[in-house]
């Protein structure tokens, strides 16, 4: 570079300069544009890829919002030894359950009824079997506790494990 250009026009040449030198490195195109991806690798129960699956939610209330001495209250033992009991025994490949809080309108009433709850998440076979296996659970529950209901929400998903 000759000596007679001003500080500025050699800081803007050697900005110039880094600038093709990255366009032109390998790395920056593996960076924007892979070329390849992963491959995975199941099972029946597990397969890579599947359609005609579906992911149903449950919701089960537990206990009254802000009443820990709510006398139908389900605490986390009873919970679990119905989770062991009637869902897992059905769904033993995998199931997520979350803490939730649920609150709807009842006809007649003026406030909302507010309910601590767990949201069971299955993703399963969409088959008549699996429906009924759902069905069974749901009924479970409101033998076990007195309850009217548990929401059922489903939709169909794609999956890969």
């Amino acid at each position: 570079m000759p000596a007679h250009r001003s500080p500025s026009v050699r800081a803007a040449l050697a900005a110039t300069l880094l600038l093709l030198a990255g366009c032109a490195s390998p790395g920056a195109e593996r960076a924007t544009a892979p070329t390849a991806t992963a491959a995975l690798h199941g099972d029946a129960a597990r397969p890579a890829q599947a359609s005609g699956w579906v992911r149903s939610e449950l919701y089960f209330g537990v206990g009254r919002d802000g009443e820990a001495a709510d006398p139908g209250r389900i605490d986390e033992a009873r919970w679990r030894d119905f989770l062991d009991r009637e869902v897992t025994a059905r769904f033993p490949d995998g199931l997520t359950v979350f803490d939730a809080y649920g609150q709807w309108l009842f006809r007649g009433n003026a406030e909302p009824e507010r309910l601590d709850s767990k949201v069971l998440v299955i993703l399963h076979e969409d088959t008549p079997q699996r429906r009924a296996d759902i069905e069974t659970i749901r009924l479970a529950w409101k033998q076990a506790t007195g309850h009217q209901s548990v929401l059922w929400s489903r939709q169909a998903v794609e999956v890969s494990f």
